[in-house]
């Protein structure tokens, strides 16, 4: 199995799905709390027409709630996004306090070894992990992957 990494923010529609589709990605698998994006500019990855879309590109879509960071965890972030003065899609990198709740409240508990087990059971081989940031470094996809790296020595690459 090879990981990669991708976001929505900065990218057209055909600019997402074309890296989805000229990265072989063949399972998709979204690990956002919620499903929707607000506003127009990026409603195709709005869940229903997110779904049909990889659908019909031959792509799996799985959500993974429980890679997802809590509403009280997200309101961190929220909350040192504030104080920089930065908005949540022109983020650079996430706060210490999120990385260590996300870390303790998320990863800690996660069973990874029954993620791998599902993604093998359905023949998973290039599997994207998906939240809405645009860098990794910006988003607790790179939190995941960090631990996907060390602990089981996947590469990961970010789209």
């Amino acid at each position: 199995m090879e990981f990669f990494t991708i976001g929505v923010y900065n990218s057209s529609e055909k600019e997402f799905f074309d890296k989805l589709f000229e990265n072989n990605i063949d399972t998709f698998c979204d690990i956002r709390q919620r499903r929707g994006v607000r506003g127009a500019k990026y409603s195709f990855v709005n869940s229903n027409r997110l779904q049909q879309k990889l659908n019909d590109l031959e792509i799996k879509y799985g959500y993974i709630p429980d890679l997802a960071p809590t509403s009280e965890i997200r309101e961190l972030q929220k909350e040192i996004d504030i104080e920089k003065g930065e908005l949540k899609s022109e983020r650079q990198e996430l706060g210490k306090v999120f990385v260590i709740e996300y870390k303790n409240r998320i990863l800690k508990n996660f069973d990874f070894e029954k993620f791998f087990e599902s993604l093998d059971q359905i023949g998973a081989n290039r599997i994207a992990l998906f939240c809405v940031e645009e860098h990794p470094e910006a988003c607790h996809r790179s939190i995941v992957s960090g631990k996907l790296m060390t602990n089981y020595n996947y590469k990961i690459t970010h789209l």
